[in-house]
């Protein structure tokens, strides 16, 4: 089976590469064309910063679309509610902030969704965590 090589890495002492992958489901907003799924992608590849740089994704996050969701993969530590922060920051930005609340999915716990508010349950307002 050949191998080997890798030798190469300094500095990296044990550390297990830990990989994350998160889901932001914008299918409502998008089916609605209130949001255009591929400024939103490349508004997370622009914003997500590695290192304290914004833009330099290079190998430790990947940001990919598919079909109306936008799915990150980081290769380094990123919170999940980075990425809340960030969808909201997005949302503020188009002006949909005051119709769209970003929740976290019941089925999966590194998965998102665009919501709409719904007045009537107002009392059950963001639990976060």
């Amino acid at each position: 089976g050949g191998g080997g090589g890798g030798a190469m890495v300094k500095g990296a002492a044990g550390k297990a590469k830990k990989r994350t992958t998160f889901v932001i489901d914008c299918s409502k907003p998008v089916d609605d064309k209130i949001m255009e799924i591929a400024s939103f992608e490349r508004f997370l590849a622009d914003k997500i910063k590695v290192n304290g740089k914004a833009g330099m994704l290079g190998d430790s996050v990947k940001v990919a679309r598919e079909k109306s969701k936008v799915v990150v993969t980081a290769e380094i530590d990123m919170s999940k509610r980075y990425l809340k922060y960030l969808t909201k920051k997005y949302l503020k930005k188009h002006n949909v902030r005051d119709w769209l609340r970003v929740i976290a999915s019941n089925k999966d716990r590194n998965c998102y969704e665009l919501r709409y508010f719904n007045i009537a349950d107002n009392e059950a307002e963001e639990e976060d965590e």
